[in-house]
């Protein structure tokens, strides 16, 4: 039974009727409200004979439109904001909040705010975005968001309020991952201090899909599928060269799940590198002797590596960038001239060709798995707002949509479990050894 406390807070008692005209049966043929005292549990393991008994704190709530709402949809004024990195997606989920907000509810004051957090700070003097359905009705169909991104500027937490105060926002919804959504966190919790009724809800975009209690982040599957393409080329020039050697640098700063992913999807690749999983380079056991190995046998190979993968075998750098990130050294080319060095020391002549597909892959539109499920993430968001939801994040966990708590989705990365059943297939799949080590 999980531990975990999944309570989302609420601004107050929900007394105005929605006008979104839905059911409350079961045997109308119409869809429900949904009412908060429908959960689903986190962990769905079981053990025969055990009996488990569920307290309100372990249960999530079921995302999706109340009977009774909070806020009075003619006097909302509603913030978008859309924070860090590009990732497929963004711009449908802004699209789903101004729609569901404008036609569901008749909320007519929305505004976007560019740049992320550094648009709300009055120092950098960023005009805001006026958002209806004629502005973002096609915007889906685009990659990037049209408010613009960018980092930092989450830590200045008093500055932020006094922004939104000003703005006289009722609902701020804030589009961003781990550091975004840490901000988002700090907000609300001032707003709360200062006994405001602003609701504050995330939607989490990691394309590293490494927040945890989500199953899965938007713009991951588009790009995996991205990162597949880089790798199927990779493999032609392996393939069809002597000794021939592909390299794809994807995403993954901490997590490796867009390697894992790409090399079960492909099955071309015969090495995956991902943070979780620390490797040697030089030994018997190291990934150059078994490069060695593996040409001899097949005469080409492919290698997809995360971004975070081998630190340890770089020079530290002591930066971090404006989210707070640590900054990476660059596995990819190290991985690259490693690879070369060796090979001229063996005295084997090699073609190895390297590919770095990222900023191509977060830019793109997102492909119409994400797009639905972005548009799904949006329009609930836009409920759990109206409802007077707050601290909250949209999630799908156990293929349903929930409220998760910020502070609890921010607590801890997700990252892959080296004894994991996703790791075990990708070992099978690539027949790398499991461990790279000596």
């Amino acid at each position: 039974m999980s531990s975990y406390d999944f309570t989302v807070p609420t601004l107050g008692k929900t007394t105005v009727h929605s006008p979104i005209a839905l059911s409350k049966r079961n045997d109308d043929l119409m869809a429900n409200y949904v009412c908060d005292d429908e959960f689903i549990i986190y962990d769905v393991s079981a053990v025969p004979g055990k009996q488990v008994t569920y307290n309100r704190k372990s249960l999530i709530e079921k995302a999706g439109p109340r009977e009774f709402i909070y806020f009075d949809p003619s006097k909302v004024r509603a913030g978008i904001v859309t924070c860090g990195g590009l990732c497929p997606g963004l711009n449908d989920v802004i699209r789903a909040i101004v729609m569901t907000l404008w036609y569901q509810y008749g909320v007519r004051s929305i505004t976007g705010i560019r740049f992320g957090y550094q648009g709300l700070l009055p120092v950098n003097g960023y005009d805001t975005v006026e958002l209806n359905p004629k502005v973002v009705g096609e915007i889906h169909r685009m990659g990037g968001t049209i408010l613009g991104s960018a980092r930092g500027g989450g830590n200045q937490t008093g500055e932020l309020v006094d922004s939104i105060e000003r703005m006289n926002l009722s609902l701020f919804f804030t589009i961003g991952g781990d550091g975004t959504q840490r901000g988002a966190n700090d907000i609300a919790e001032e707003i709360l201090k200062r006994k405001q009724k602003i609701s504050v809800v995330g939607i989490p975009k990691t394309i590293d899909n490494d927040l945890s209690f989500i199953q899965k982040s938007f713009g991951f599957e588009t790009a995996v599928g991205k990162a597949v393409e880089a790798v199927a080329g990779a493999h032609v020039e392996a393939h069809d060269a002597i000794n021939g050697i592909g390299i794809v640098k994807v995403m993954g700063r901490e997590s490796g799940f867009i390697a894992a992913h790409t090399a079960l999807a492909n099955n071309d690749v015969n090495y995956v590198l991902i943070p979780e999983v620390p490797f040697d380079l030089d030994g018997e056991r190291g990934l150059l002797r078994h490069l060695a190995e593996r040409l001899k046998r097949r005469n080409h190979a492919v290698i997809v590596v995360a971004e975070g993968a081998g630190q340890e075998l770089l020079q530290a750098l002591e930066m971090n960038d404006a989210s707070g990130n640590k900054k990476l050294g660059d596995i990819g080319t190290y991985l690259k001239e490693r690879i070369r060095e060796f090979f001229k020391n063996e005295n084997v002549a090699i073609n190895l060709k390297y590919i770095d597909p990222s900023y191509i892959i977060r830019s793109t539109p997102a492909n119409p798995n994400d797009s639905i499920y972005c548009n799904r993430l949006g329009t609930n968001a836009a409920h759990a707002a109206m409802a007077g939801k707050t601290k909250t994040l949209m999630s799908l966990i156990n293929n349903t949509f929930v409220h998760v708590p910020m502070d609890l989705a921010v607590s801890k990365r997700n990252r892959i479990d080296p004894e994991s059943p996703l790791w075990r297939d990708v070992i099978q799949a690539t027949g790398q050894p499991a461990l790279l080590k000596n």
